[in-house]
């Protein structure tokens, strides 16, 4: 696809952006990611086919996979691993796989989003299957990482849908649920870490968090099977169980030292009418 066709590599609206000030700047940019919003809402009906596509996947045992490359890899990578400490879910339902391996999550790793089987091999590991969803994230809709990825995994009858930025890109055409957001040309001509970076990790939150209510990790709106990793979770889980349960922190406290989970309590004390 002729890069001068995609809009997220269109020149950004704004000229001579070194000699604005602070004030400036901080102004254009924020007026831009007014875009972003929009974009996603017109996205809503893809995005809806694809989350109940997997709802449904997941239900009989599969799991949802990203793969990415640079800025996109990683609000992938972000987003799964952040579904085990929030929902309390084993650290294989959301996987996330960025071009280059772990070490690109925060150096870029030369030519990896260029290799077109490598996502495959990674995926390979994992042995996915059909029982499984791969979503490919890529703003401009034209890496060979994950284009390559989605089109083995199609080979393999494995359902796919894609999150970019670009409206029918090379990417959009082969998955099954194409999700695309046209935030329109960034602030910084090219610089997809801002405006489609924002609309993909909002697409990536509204994803992962419908999926984990819809497959019952919710309770009323708390998240009752978060991991109770540390003092302000603790502090967190305490402060569900007293509003739920109309008790004293004291008591909300030595229910949470017994059970070591917010539901447990919910599911034993609100059954009993206690």
């Amino acid at each position: 696809m002729d890069a001068s066709k995609l809009t997220t590599e269109q020149s950004s609206k704004y000229n001579d952006l070194e000699k604005m000030d602070t004030l400036k700047l901080l102004t254009n940019i924020n007026r831009e990611d007014k875009f972003v919003s929009i974009a996603v809402e017109k996205a809503i009906p893809n995005i809806h086919k694809l989350v109940d596509t997997i709802v449904l996947k997941m239900k009989k045992g599969g799991r949802l996979f990203y793969i990415g490359a640079g800025t996109s890899g990683r609000l992938g990578v972000l987003d799964a691993s952040e579904c085990p400490p929030t929902f309390g879910v084993s650290d294989d339902w959301v996987i996330g796989l960025i071009a280059g391996g772990d070490s690109a999550l925060r150096k870029a790793v030369e030519n990896a989003e260029d290799d077109t089987n490598l996502a495959w091999i990674e995926l390979q590991k994992y042995n996915i299957t059909k029982k499984d969803v791969l979503i490919g994230i890529a703003a401009s809709g034209t890496t060979p990482y994950v284009i390559g990825g989605i089109k083995k995994a199609k080979q393999q009858n494995i359902i796919t849908g894609c999150i970019t930025c670009n409206k029918n890109s090379p990417l959009s055409l082969e998955v099954d649920y194409p999700i695309e957001l046209i935030v329109g040309p960034e602030f910084v001509t090219g610089s997809t870490r801002m405006k489609a970076g924002t609309a993909q990790k909002l697409v990536l939150n509204m994803i992962s968090t419908t999926i984990m209510i819809k497959l019952g990790r919710v309770l009323g709106n708390k998240m009752v099977d978060m991991q109770l990793s540390n003092k302000k979770l603790t502090n967190r889980g305490i402060k569900m169980i007293m509003d739920e349960l109309e008790i004293e922190e004291e008591l909300a406290n030595k229910l949470l030292l017994k059970h070591k989970s917010v539901r447990e309590i919910f599911n034993k004390y609100k059954s009993n009418g206690q």
